[in-house]
Formats: structure tokens, C-alpha cells, sequence
């Protein structure tokens, strides 16, 4: 290759190498892009022709210096016709070669498809969502309707229509996380069938599932965040044999014959009379634990037959219809069904508890 010389600063004349001096710049201009050419058509790979980029039009190259020393208007046509030239032949030599390296991928290069690749591990559904689902069937087979609520609800139907006093501790933000006055996050999913009964007229038997927030302290068997499923039936001539028999037939299609239950008497502002529901400690079988707390016994969730006053806010005849509601816990029908003694286990990511299910 053939490079400009440096100008002596020295001299007053600018000295460059014959093929490039002033006095015969047409020639020059004219062999520089005629060697260009041949490199460019000679070059056989994308590598090349990169290296005749660098070599004929690169900011070190013979063309380059030579437009910097221009100081007329014909030389610097010249010299930007050449470069114009050489950029444009470089393209599509590269473009011709690139095409060409394609196509001798595709043709030469084979992926074995039969080859053994390494297996990888399905996901599953997380064992609240599995719960959930169960428990939406069943709840489907007995002829419910299942019915979604909302997260964010206002007082009014939080606590006003479910019969909460104004001085119950449910109300207090000592329990409740409340957004402003007016809005709480639900501390249960009853707003929803209070929803569902001002839509239309009985009968309703529905069903609703979803999350629930309370101000509770983490423990074994309590969450500040956690799932509940709340059923409501009204009709004429509802009793509480009624809802002890769909109690009992939900018990065995979750539980299992194994776990025995019972029934206490309870209060709860939205039905009378209450009673709560109980299944045996799945740990100690009814002996205590600190599971059970000592009792025998866990918690599955409160129940009972519509207060008159729920269906007067509503504009039920409380004379005419009467009704029931329960309402449980996904997470403990979860450590009930699964015999785990921590519901915290469930939101750990622990794969090798997740796993199991």
C-alpha cells in the first residue's frame, strides 16, 4: 500500500509521495481507486472486505489524508467522487458476501435434532390456587353460583350492611387496614353477597373466594394476608339443619372420614344464631399441641343463619326468607388437608415444600 507522506513543517511546498503530489493528482486519484477496486473485487470473506474498509477508506487511509490537505475545489471533487466510488463498491461486496456466508451456513451447518437435550421440571399450580379450584367445584356440584368481590371496599358494606356496631373492634384500625375513612381493604369476602343480594331476588346460593386483610401477627395458624371462602344461601324455609348438613358434607369432601367435627355456638354481627366450625388437630389427632393450642381442636371458620337485619338493608321480607352464611380459610383447610403445623410455609418459596403438592 502506498500512504500520503507526512508534510515537512518545515517547507513551505506540501510534499507527498509521487503517486499523490499536487502537480499530478488526477492520475494519482485515478490509480488510488483503480487499486481500491481490485482489493475490493479480490476480497473472498466478510473479513476481507472489512480489512480493504480499514485499508482504502479508514480514517489512516491514503484517500482520508489526502482530503484533508485539499485546499481547491477541483482536487477535493476528485478526491470525494473516488471515496464515493470505493464506499459504494465496498457495500456491495459486503453485502454479496455476507449473502454468501449464509448460504454456506445453511447448506454446510446441521443441528441434530435427535439428539438427547436435558429434561426440565413442569411448574404446577401453588396449593392455594389447587385449594381454591377444589373448592370451587364442590361448592358448583351442591348448585352455588360463584361470585367475585372486591378488594378495596367502603365501610358501608364492610361493616354498615353486615351489622357491625359502631364501637366493634373489627371497625378499630387497630384490626382493619383502613385507606381513609370511607375505605377499608375487606376484612372478609361478605361485602360480596351483600352485592349479590341487592342484584337480584332469592333464591341465591353463591359462593366467594379471594383475599382478605386483617391487622393480625404472623403466627403458625394467622396471616396479615390470606384466602376465604364464604358461602350464602337464601330461600324460603332455610333452617340451621340445613347448614349443619352442608357443613358436614363439605367436611368429609375436604377432610376425609378421619377428622372428626363439631359445632360451637359463636356470635357473629351478620347471623343468628352463630356457630363456629371445628375439625381435630391434624397433629396431635385431639390430644393439644402448640398447633391447636392445647385444645384439640383448629379453627376452620364461622358460620350461621342470616340476621333479619341483613335482608331489611337489603329489602328482603325477613317474615318470608331466611338464609345462611359460612365463611373459611383457605390456608387452614390447606395445613387440614396436607397435615403441615405452619400456614407461613405456604408464601416461604421454599421448593422443597412446594414441591409436595
Amino acid at each position: 500500500m502506498v500512504r500520503a507522506a507526512v508534510p515537512d513543517s518545515k517547507s513551505d511546498t506540501d510534499v507527498l509521495t509521487p503517486r499523490f503530489s499536487v502537480r499530478s493528482r488526477t492520475m494519482d486519484v485515478q490509480a488510488l481507486q483503480a487499486d481500491a477496486l481490485a482489493a475490493v473485487a479480490a476480497a473472498s470473506s466478510v473479513e476481507e472486505i472489512d480489512a480493504v474498509r480499514v485499508e482504502y477508506l479508514g480514517r489512516k487511509s491514503a484517500l482520508k489524508l489526502a482530503l484533508r490537505e485539499v485546499r481547491d475545489r477541483e482536487t477535493g471533487m476528485a478526491l470525494n467522487a473516488a471515496r464515493l466510488a470505493l464506499e459504494e463498491a465496498v457495500e456491495a461486496r459486503a453485502a454479496e458476501l455476507a449473502r454468501a456466508e449464509l448460504d454456506r451456513r445453511l447448506t454446510e451447518e446441521r443441528v441434530d435434532v435427535t439428539l438427547p437435550v436435558g429434561t426440565y421440571r413442569r411448574g404446577h399450580l401453588h396449593l392455594i390456587t389447587q385449594i381454591r379450584r377444589e373448592v370451587e367445584d364442590t361448592f358448583l356440584g351442591l348448585g352455588y353460583r360463584v361470585v367475585d368481590g372486591r378488594e378495596v371496599e367502603t365501610t358501608r358494606y364492610n361493616f354498615d350492611a353486615l351489622n357491625f356496631p359502631p364501637g366493634h373492634p373489627a371497625r378499630s384500625p387497630l384490626h382493619s387496614l383502613f385507606l381513609d375513612d370511607e375505605r377499608v381493604l375487606r376484612t372478609e369476602t361478605s361485602p360480596s353477597q351483600i352485592r349479590a343480594m341487592e342484584a337480584e331476588q332469592p333464591p341465591i346460593y353463591v359462593v366467594s373466594l379471594g383475599r382478605v386483610y386483617r391487622r393480625d401477627t404472623p403466627d403458625a395458624t394467622h396471616s396479615p394476608i390470606f384466602h376465604q371462602v364464604e358461602g350464602l344461601a337464601v330461600d324460603e324455609g332455610i333452617t340451621l339443619a340445613d347448614l349443619t348438613g352442608t357443613l358436614d358434607f363439605l367436611f368429609r369432601s375436604l377432610f376425609g372420614g378421619e377428622r372428626r367435627t363439631e359445632f360451637r355456638t359463636h356470635y357473629f354481627p351478620f347471623t343468628e344464631p352463630s356457630i363456629e366450625a371445628y375439625v381435630s388437630c391434624h397433629v396431635c389427632d385431639g390430644d393439644g399441641c402448640p398447633v391447636c393450642r392445647h385444645s384439640g381442636w383448629i379453627e376452620v371458620g364461622g358460620a350461621g343463619m342470616v340476621d333479619p337485619a341483613l335482608f331489611e338493608f337489603v329489602g328482603y321480607d325477613p317474615e318470608r326468607y331466611s338464609g345462611f352464611a359460612f365463611g373459611w380459610g383457605l390456608e387452614r383447610i390447606a395445613m387440614l388437608r396436607h397435615e403441615f403445623p405452619d400456614l407461613r410455609e405456604l408464601w416461604r418459596n421454599d421448593l422443597r415444600f412446594t414441591r409436595q403438592f
